[in-house]
Parts: C-alpha cells; sequence; structure tokens
C-alpha cells in the first residue's frame, strides 16, 4: 500500500497495514490506540438527539477520545461503545446512557493522524528523537499549543485559566517566570508541570494526557521526562 492508497478516512485494516509498510513492524487496533491514534465513528442524524448534530444533518464523524471508551477498544471489546465523544460543533458531550455501540468494522483512523505517527516513528529510529538541549524559547509550550494538547478533555475554561495564571497556571505552578519578562503574551508553560497539575488538583485522568504526549509533535522533547515523571510517581 503506497502513501496514495491510504484513504482520509482508514478502516482499523487500512491503517494497520499502512504503518505496517512504513515501520516494518505489525500493528494492530490496540497498538494505534498505545500510540495515541483517536478513532471516530460516523454518526447518522437521529432526530432524537439534535442537539448533538446541529446543523449537521447528514451526521457527523465523531471522535472516541474518553479513556473508559478506549481503554475498552484496547482491551479487545467485541464492539464500539461511546459514552462520551464531541458533538457536530466539537464541544465535549456526554452521550445518554448507556451510550452509543457500533460495529468495530465501523471505526476508522484520519490519514493525516496516521501518516504523523509514522513520521514520528522513523524520526525517532533515526536518533533524531532525543531531547536537545532546552533553550529559554524550548522550555515551555505557548498558550495555543496547551490548548490543543490539553484542551478538548478538560472541563474548565482552560484559556481563561491560562490568562489568570493562578495557581498551577501560574509562576509557582507551571507557567515559567522567565518568559513574561517582556510580556504575557510571551508566556510558556512546562507541559508535565502542567500535566501532573491537572491530574492532581484537577482530576483530569491519566489516559487523555499520556496520549497528548504521543499525539503532539511539539510535546516530543518532554515525552521522556513526562514517562519518567509517571514513573516516579509510580504511576
Amino acid at each position: 500500500m503506497s502513501d496514495t492508497d491510504l484513504p482520509f478516512r482508514a478502516t482499523t485494516a487500512e491503517a494497520c497495514a499502512w504503518l505496517a509498510q512504513q515501520t516494518n513492524s505489525q500493528w494492530t487496533l490496540a497498538r494505534l490506540l498505545e500510540h495515541g491514534l483517536t478513532p471516530f465513528v460516523w454518526l447518522d442524524y437521529d432526530a432524537a438527539y439534535p442537539e448533538l448534530f446541529g446543523d449537521a444533518n447528514g451526521g457527523y464523524a465523531a471522535p472516541i477520545f474518553f479513556e473508559d471508551d478506549v481503554a475498552r477498544l484496547a482491551a479487545g471489546g467485541d464492539d464500539v461503545l461511546i459514552t462520551f465523544t464531541k458533538d457536530a460543533y466539537k464541544l465535549p458531550v456526554r452521550l445518554p446512557e448507556p451510550g452509543f455501540r457500533r460495529r468495530l468494522d465501523q471505526l476508522r483512523f484520519q490519514k493525516k493522524d496516521v501518516e504523523r505517527l509514522a513520521g514520528k516513528l522513523k524520526h525517532e529510529a533515526q536518533g533524531a528523537g532525543k531531547k536537545p538541549p532546552a533553550s529559554e524559547s524550548q522550555a515551555g509550550i505557548n498558550k495555543a499549543e496547551v490548548l490543543a494538547a490539553f484542551g478538548s478533555f478538560v472541563r474548565m475554561d482552560l484559556a481563561r485559566a491560562l490568562d489568570d495564571a493562578v495557581g498551577i497556571f501560574g509562576d509557582d505552578g507551571a507557567r515559567i517566570k522567565a518568559s513574561v519578562r517582556k510580556s504575557k503574551r510571551n508566556a510558556l508553560w512546562h507541559p508535565v508541570t502542567l500535566a501532573l497539575g491537572l491530574h492532581d488538583v484537577y482530576r483530569v485522568p491519566l489516559g487523555p494526557l499520556k496520549r497528548a504526549f504521543k499525539s503532539h509533535d511539539f510535546l516530543a522533547r518532554w515525552e521522556a521526562d513526562w514517562e519518567e515523571s509517571l514513573r516516579l510517581l509510580g504511576k
């Protein structure tokens, strides 16, 4: 299977076969999930849930990112159970009990996510994934990157919390004090310190935090520190 053979929304089998060619190793659904890939399931419009679909009267691709839902898939569930996802406007939403069930063969993975994972693995295999010495500009991630990495599963106004810079979001927490010497617009946050704070203070599950470090290129340099922190904490 060549690069052009990977569909825009690939089935599990297509994603695994393409990655096997790219990495010379076997892939399974569990391994895709372990590396932080987000599966999607197409939801056809259902008039019983108008708030879920909004103007998407043909349906939309719903992501599966909730820790319990992903863990069930990784453990080898017979089907897909979605209890928490995003609506058609990309806002987090809990589905009515007991959730939506779909067949395993309805899972899809986005082409760009699969290609990004392959690129990351090749980069690491070439030895280029080693963490270089951090300069001030590399010491943390900016507000947009914080929101991209953690905003989808944090049940709070994360953007406002970053602006307020109180507690774990401030200089006594994860914000890098030196980054705001000239302007708060330059503010950077240490992603490992921030993620641990989100878990300890705001009870954000470790599952989505772990996947964030695996699925965002700008967090790659901190992934080893994150794993070591979890090991030292026994988590």
